[in-house]
């Protein structure tokens, strides 16, 4: 784990509120001069505290404003098994995170559709064809309450 103190910290609130910063705009944000700022950047980036800088879509805005929670459970969690299952639910367009739990179920992924009759055409094409699977359930998110993913 990188050694960080609030200088750093300051710099990761701020870039995962808006990455758009500049450089200058960043620095007098958190009291350091531009330069400083610039060094402490590239340390993070070079530590790998800072993967990447994303744009964050509204889904809505772009015809996708359905989000479906759905637990998996696969038949045995075998290596053979996890590895094949993990390999076809990559291939899913509509899936945006896949996380292996632990619980009643063994995956739970996060899926973004138009609407009901698109998570159906969904489930049926994609979801109920991936390999080894047990059971599927799905939960509707009916709105966002908090979201702090960067």
């Amino acid at each position: 784990m990188a050694e960080m103190d609030r200088f750093d910290r300051q710099i990761l609130d701020a870039l995962q509120d808006n990455a758009r910063l500049s450089n200058v705009q960043l620095a007098e944000l958190v009291g350091l001069s531009p330069s400083a700022c610039s060094r402490r950047i590239q340390s993070l980036e070079d530590a790998g505290v800072i993967s990447g800088y994303r744009a964050v879509l509204n889904r809505e805005a772009i015809g996708l404003p359905m989000t479906v929670l759905v637990n998996v459970s696969i038949q045995t969690l075998s290596r053979d098994q996890m590895d094949a299952f993990e390999e076809a639910v990559g291939n899913i367009p509509e899936l945006l995170v896949c996380y292996l739990v632990s619980g009643s179920s063994d995956y739970l992924l996060r899926i973004a559709a138009r609407d009901l009759g698109d998570f159906e055409r969904i489930h049926t094409e994609h979801l109920a064809a991936l390999p080894y699977v047990s059971r599927i359930e799905s939960n509707f998110a009916l709105r966002e309450v908090v979201n702090r993913a960067p």
